[in-house]
């Protein structure tokens, strides 16, 4: 049987990589900050997808009451 070696999580900014064990109460929380904020980005494009749909949609249902003008 071959022995694996655990993979230790590491974090890599710039060109520096550390494990994030070794990293401080500071650090560690900044990651989780990041990871929120991050969440929070996507959660807010994904809005904006959304309400970008709904505004298309609106402006074809003006477009097609402007013709019905004509």
């Amino acid at each position: 049987m071959t022995e694996e070696t655990p993979t230790v999580p590491t974090l890599t900014i710039g060109d520096k990589t550390h494990p994030i064990d070794s990293l401080s109460d500071i650090a560690k929380g900044q990651i989780t900050n990041l990871q929120i904020v991050d969440a929070e980005i996507q959660r807010l494009q994904q809005q904006l997808g959304i309400a970008q749909v709904a505004r298309a949609s609106f402006l074809a249902t003006l477009q097609a009451e402007f013709a019905k003008l004509d």
